[in-house]
């Protein structure tokens, strides 16, 4: 039933850690999921430093979906957006054939408080990849959501459960929040191909094996998962349909390796445009390291 457990690696973005699950050397995609970050949990003192802040820095060929339990962040964009989200709101950028943004902590800052969310990017089918860039936001109150016997959940993006998110998606896909209360019990189906499961929070048994906050479960296709809950728990489903295969680069993704070196040079050269409300700094290009000095 269960293919593969992730870890998460921890990584320090610059005074702020996330826990990195996708890609993995072993999987790297879900579905059309490519990339999965848990932001902290971290708690802020008033007054943190800018580092913190992401800094304007550009996508291609991919849409990003932010996802907030606590805490709360403003997205600027170069479609002309700015947008704080919250928790339960859903952020839905599609970078196509590029956007700018950058994420900032005012609130936060200001006030002090918790961060702890999810973001991750969705690949575009290869017909989508070029589309041009937008920016959506829809509130907790316009999600299905459903409750019983101790689980709550909520469909995010896509379709599952008999339910449709009204967030504009662009392949075959599910995405769900669950919180289970302790000794709980709640199946996942077998309607998509790949499917994988991520623990936010608590402990959840699955196929006779506890699973802890930071990891990920792969599961095979073909049969239901049932899990139970060994604490109050949150976990996060995610799959879908196979989109094939993509290359990242930085913050790039695309099915063409040219495109991405088109992208990288469009960036370096500052042919990409950045947002109105946030173009007086951004992210330079990574330049990949020398090689080492032989002589040395």
């Amino acid at each position: 039933m269960i293919e593969l457990v992730i870890d998460q690696r921890r990584k320090d973005l610059g005074g702020f850690e996330v826990g990195r699950v996708l890609p993995y050397a072993k999987r790297r995609m879900i579905g059309p999921f490519i990339f999965f970050d848990h932001m902290g949990p971290a708690d802020f003192q008033a007054g943190f430093g800018r580092e913190v802040d992401v800094r304007p820095h550009p996508h291609i060929g991919l849409s990003t979906l932010s996802y907030l339990f606590e805490g709360e962040m403003t997205h600027r964009d170069s479609v002309g957006v700015t947008q704080p989200i919250r928790p339960g709101e859903v952020n839905w950028m599609t970078a196509g054939r590029g956007i700018t943004h950058s994420e900032r902590f005012e609130t936060l800052r200001e006030h002090g408080g918790r961060m702890n969310g999810i973001q991750t990017w969705i690949a575009l089918p290869v017909e989508d990849e070029e589309m041009a860039p937008s920016f959506d936001h829809y509130a907790p109150e316009v999600l299905p959501t459903h409750e019983e016997n101790g689980m709550w959940a909520r469909l995010i993006a896509g379709e599952a459960f008999g339910a449709k998110s009204p967030v504009k998606t662009h392949s075959p896909m599910f995405y769900v929040h669950w919180h289970l209360n302790a000794g709980a019990q709640a199946q996942l189906p077998a309607e998509y191909p790949e499917r994988a499961a991520y623990v936010a929070q608590g402990l959840v048994e699955v196929d006779g094996r506890q699973h802890h906050e930071g990891q990920m479960m792969v599961f095979l296709p073909g049969e239901p998962v049932l899990f139970t809950a060994v604490s109050d728990a949150v976990v996060m489903l995610l799959g879908g349909e196979p989109i094939g295969p993509r290359f990242i680069d930085w913050n790039f993704v695309s099915s063409s390796k040219d495109r991405l070196e088109q992208a990288k040079a469009d960036w370096r050269a500052g042919r990409m445009k950045l947002p109105d409300a946030d173009d007086q700094e951004f992210i330079p290009l990574p330049e990949p390291s020398p090689p080492a000095n032989p002589m040395s």
